[in-house]
């Protein structure tokens, strides 16, 4: 079983930066790969980064790279998203996730365990 908790949400202007953490503790063969999620109101669930807990080869969807940076300290069982240059269009509730197969998807169906959400809201 894993456990993620999710932080660093907020409020910040168009143009801004927020950094959210996802604390993660349990079996770690469970969370070989972790990634990250968002989710605004009426819309589907949409895959914004994945990254491998073991050589942190990652993954990005077309909207958000070059913007944002998925990044993990193994040594505080914490996963990262550093986002930089935010849109309105950006705002969700963001979802932390993990699997335990070594693949990066992007389809949400594949991951196992997800954190409760941290809300972001970029103001223009």
């Amino acid at each position: 079983q894993v456990r993620l908790v999710e932080s660093g949400g907020g409020l910040v202007q168009a143009g801004g930066s927020l950094r959210l953490s996802c604390a993660a503790s349990g079996r770690s063969s469970s969370r070989f790969v972790m990634g990250w999620f968002r989710q605004a109101p009426g819309k589907e669930r949409e895959f914004v980064a994945a990254i491998r807990w073991i050589g942190h080869s990652t993954y990005y969807a077309d909207s958000v790279k070059g913007r944002f940076t998925i990044s993990s300290d193994n040594a505080k069982n914490t996963l990262y998203l550093q986002m930089n240059r935010l849109k309105p269009e950006d705002t969700a509730v963001y979802y932390c996730a993990a699997r335990g197969g070594r693949e990066l998807y992007s389809d949400f169906n594949a991951y196992d365990s997800w954190g409760q959400g941290t809300q972001v809201t970029v103001s223009s």
